[in-house]
C-alpha cells in the first residue's frame, strides 16, 4: 500500500492509522455525522477501528488532519474510482466519484473545501482522472455548498438504496471534468 500524504496551507491528508480510533469514534459517534453521509453512528472505539482497517485503510482515502495536529484525525475524504466497480451507472469507465465528511467541531472553518480542492488536484493531476462526481443526499446544504465551491456542476438526482441504514434516499449528483477545472484553474 502507498502511503501518500498531500499538503494543502492548513491541512495534511494522510493515511488512516490504527491509532486514530479513539479520535474517529469522538466524532463518528456524533449523529449529525455518520447518518447525513450515509452510516450509522459509530457505536464503540473498538467498531471506529474495525471501520478503519476494513474501509478507511484504502490507498485512496485520507484521515483529513490540521498541520499543527497532524496525528489527530478530524474527518476523511476519499476518491472511490469507477474501476474498482461501477459505482453508478451513468459514470465512466475511468471517472472517480470524490467522498468527505468533518467532525462538527470542525464545520465553518473551510476544512472541506481546501480538502476537496487538493484532492481535485490529486485526482486530475496525478491520477489523470477526466470527470470526478461527487454527491449528497436531500437536505444536506453542507455538503452540496462544499460541491458548488469547488466547481462541480449538478448533472441529476436518483433514488437510491442506502445499505447501512437499510431506506432509500434521493441523491443529488454534481459533476466536474478535468477541462473545466483546468480552465477554473487559470
Amino acid at each position: 500500500m502507498i502511503c501518500l500524504e498531500l499538503y494543502t496551507e492548513r491541512l495534511i491528508l494522510r493515511p488512516w492509522k490504527i491509532t486514530d480510533a479513539e479520535d474517529l469514534y469522538g466524532f463518528a459517534s456524533d449523529p449529525q455525522i455518520g447518518p447525513v453521509a450515509g452510516w450509522p453512528p459509530h457505536t464503540s472505539v473498538e467498531n471506529s477501528r474495525e471501520i478503519i482497517e476494513t474501509v478507511l485503510m484504502d490507498e485512496l482515502t485520507f484521515a483529513i488532519a490540521l498541520k499543527d495536529a497532524p496525528d489527530k484525525a478530524i474527518g476523511s475524504i476519499g476518491i472511490m474510482t469507477n474501476e474498482q466497480g461501477q459505482r453508478h451507472s451513468f459514470m465512466g469507465f475511468h471517472d472517480a466519484e470524490i467522498g468527505y465528511w468533518l467532525a462538527a467541531d470542525y464545520w465553518g472553518q473551510g476544512i472541506v473545501p481546501e480538502a476537496v480542492a487538493e484532492i481535485l488536484r490529486y485526482g486530475f493531476e496525478d491520477l489523470d482522472i477526466p470527470v470526478m462526481w461527487c454527491g449528497y443526499y436531500e437536505g444536506n446544504e453542507k455538503s452540496k455548498r462544499v460541491q458548488e465551491k469547488a466547481g462541480f456542476v449538478y448533472e441529476r438526482k436518483e433514488k437510491v438504496d442506502v445499505p447501512l441504514l437499510q431506506e432509500q434516499r434521493i441523491e443529488h449528483f454534481t459533476r466536474l471534468t478535468r477541462e473545466t477545472w483546468e480552465q477554473d484553474k487559470k
